[in-house]
This record gives structure tokens, sequence and C-alpha cells, in this order.
């Protein structure tokens, strides 16, 4: 879309980015995007790499992109960052602008603001600064892979190639105004069910299904309170049994079963009791079903975490940063915590603390995605005081 249409280089970056395929371990095309971007606009040759994080991973097609700049005067480095790939449901986006928002010209995708709209805010920082050459600390510019199945590129970034920020700055859904200093921990959960088959309809008493025996743990789940929101005296989370696969034939007893879910909480204690709740409850249930020989089913129940929950507090140097360049921005400061997993989790986790900010987006990882142009510019103001303004 040219750019002349609007006259407004970060809205017509914004649309350029979204029209671009670029799902999990799928991103190059965006990324060759954003690096030409800042070829164009005079970044030195020499200013960019990218790391081999998809190769850490063992799955994707490219690694983050990291850019870094030399400050104009001495100072600790800042970073600013978003994460370059869309989920599936974004694949043949049309944004189109309608009033303050942009939208999916298509009902059945979703627009993919999340998180080209953090794209946006930090490229187009990036890009205004070689434009106009302020002022600034060192910077660097980190564009991370494979977030949305796992925060995978913030998991496996090459810290070593980022030049040892302090101050971390991530855009990614959300108001600009939003500080997220803090997220929740995720655990992932893999449950095979193994039962005995038999024929459905000649023998079904010699079989033990294993969809039964989930079914039987699931309801005791559900039950005690241990699925969806779960709230106790001992502590807060979330789980969920999001994948279920098993089944050959309506005509026998299914003899295998495979369940993946998560537990979520913002306290790793909590989070292992979920898991362990979760654990019993199909242990139970692989011995209480039987058939007509006492023979019972057997459950193999893995889990790994996929990030550790992270809290920051407003006398953390990087939160009253934030704080300072929201309210230059002309907003009002508002601390979140979130209950979503975010590439700041890992970051913190390598020893970077960071905050994250939203860019407009509203409804992501629907077909109702929208995003607040209004919204959007404020948060490149925001990135344009982080990366300038005082410490």
């Amino acid at each position: 879309m040219p750019r002349k249409l609007l006259g407004d280089y970060p809205v017509s970056l914004l649309l350029k980015l979204l029209e671009i395929p670029g799902s999990s371990s799928r991103e190059k095309p965006v990324l060759d995007v954003i690096l030409q971007e800042a070829l164009d606009a005079g970044l030195p040759q020499d200013a960019y790499c990218f790391d081999q994080a998809h190769v850490k991973a063992k799955h994707g097609e490219c690694g983050n992109l990291i850019i870094k700049l030399p400050g104009t005067h001495r100072g600790p480095r800042r970073l600013l960052m978003a994460h370059v790939d869309t989920v599936p449901l974004c694949l043949g986006a049309i944004p189109q602008l309608g009033g303050d928002y942009i939208f999916s010209e298509s009902p059945r995708t979703a627009l993919g603001g999340d998180d080209r709209g953090g794209v946006a805010v930090v490229l187009s920082t990036l890009v205004r600064l070689l434009h106009e050459h302020p002022a600034h600390p060192p910077l660097t510019f980190l564009f991370t892979v494979q977030e949305e199945i796992g925060l995978v590129g913030a998991r496996y970034v090459s810290r070593g190639k980022l030049g040892q920020p302090k101050y971390c700055f991530n855009f990614d859904g959300g108001l600009p105004n939003a500080i997220v200093m803090g997220a929740t921990g995720d655990e992932h959960l893999d449950i095979v069910i193994h039962g005995k088959a038999s024929h459905a309809g000649s023998q079904p008493e010699n079989g033990v299904s294993a969809v039964t025996i989930a079914g039987v743990a699931i309801a005791e789940l559900y039950r005690e309170g241990w699925l969806g929101k779960i709230s106790k005296p001992q502590g807060e989370g979330t789980s969920n049994l999001g994948i279920v696969q098993g089944g050959a034939a309506t005509n026998v007893v299914t003899d295998l079963l495979e369940i993946r879910g998560e537990a979520r909480s913002h306290v790793p204690e909590f989070r292992a009791e979920i898991v362990e709740q979760i654990r019993a409850a199909f242990e139970r249930a692989a011995l209480l079903v039987t058939n007509v020989s006492g023979e019972s089913g057997q459950v193999d129940f893995t889990h790994r975490t996929k990030y550790e929950a992270f809290r920051l507090t407003e006398s953390d140097p990087v939160v009253a940063m934030a704080v300072a360049a929201v309210q230059r921005a002309g907003l009002e400061p508002l601390p979140k915590i979130s209950n979503g997993g975010l590439d700041a989790n890992w970051m913190t986790s390598h020893g970077m603390p960071t905050v994250t900010f939203g860019c407009g987006q509203e409804h992501i990882h629907t077909t109702s995605e929208r995003l607040h142009i209004p919204s959007f510019r404020q948060a490149c103001t925001v990135a344009w005081e982080l990366a300038t303004g005082a410490g």
C-alpha cells in the first residue's frame, strides 16, 4: 500500500507489514521486509545479525533479527523489541482502514496486529532515528520469532549478541499506557492414556476405554475446581486440556488417547500443585475404569515448564523508566500483571528485566481483531521517548 496514501510512515508501514504472511516458524518474508526498511533508511551493513534461535529450537527457517546502534553519548544500553510471527488465523488477511481502526477485510481471518503493530512501532522508531539522528544512548532492536508457539525466539535468543542492555521494552498487545510488569508462568502437560482395545459391539466388556478414563478424570477435575479458572485458599491459576487425539474406529474400544494441556499460575508452587492434581486425577481414573477381567489402563504423564512467571515492582529501574516515558507521551501510566505469556518472561529469566506495552490491538487471535490507530500512534510516541528520552 503506497505510503503517500496516508502521508504517515508508521501507519503505512504497519499496513505493509500486515499484508505479509508470517506465521510461527515461517517468518523470513516479514523479516526480509523489516531488514530492507532499515537498510533503506541508512542502517550500516555491519549493524545487524540473525541469531540461531531456530537451530536451537530445532524448527523454523530463521532466527531472531538483532540490530544495534551505538549511542551518540555514553549510557546504559536500551532494548526495544517485538515478535514478528502471527497466529495461523491471520493467513490471508488484507488490512482495511475504517475510521480510527484497521481491520481485516475478510470476516474469516484475524488481522495480525498481534504483533505486527509492535513490529511497526519498533521499526518506525529505528527508521526515524536513522533519518533524524537525535541524541540517544546505545540501542538494540530485537525482532523475535516463534512467540506464538511458546516464546521460542526469546527463549533461545543469543544473549551475547544483544550488547548487554540494562533496560528492555517489549511492544505487544493492548493499550500503549499499560505497563505490563509481570506475567504468569506456564507448564505444558502431555497425558497419554493406554487402555485395552476390543470390539465395541460384540465384546465391549473386554475392553478398557481410554476415552472413559479421560472422561472420569476430567469430570473429577471439573467437579473439584481444578479445570478452567482455579481459585483455592492456597492460590489462583488456570488450567486447560486443549488437544485430545485418539481413536481409530467407532466399533473399537479406544486403547490410546493423547491429551495436551497446560497449567498456569503466577506462583510456581501453586502451578506445581495444579499439575499434581491433574496427574493424580488421571491416575485414579485409570485404576477405576476396568474391564470384566478386572484389568485397568495406564497413564503416562509428563510436564515441562514453557516459561516461568515474573513480577517486577514499581521501584525497579526499568519500570520507573517506562512510567516516565508514558508520562512524557502525555498518558497516564497503568501498571498491569498479565495472565498470558510474553517474550518478557524469557527476557527477564535471562537476566534482562523487561516491561511490555500495547500498541492498540483489540480482540487478538479472533476474526474480530482490529487495531486502534490513535493508540498505535501513542505507542510510537512512547517508543520514541524510551529510545531518546532521559533515563
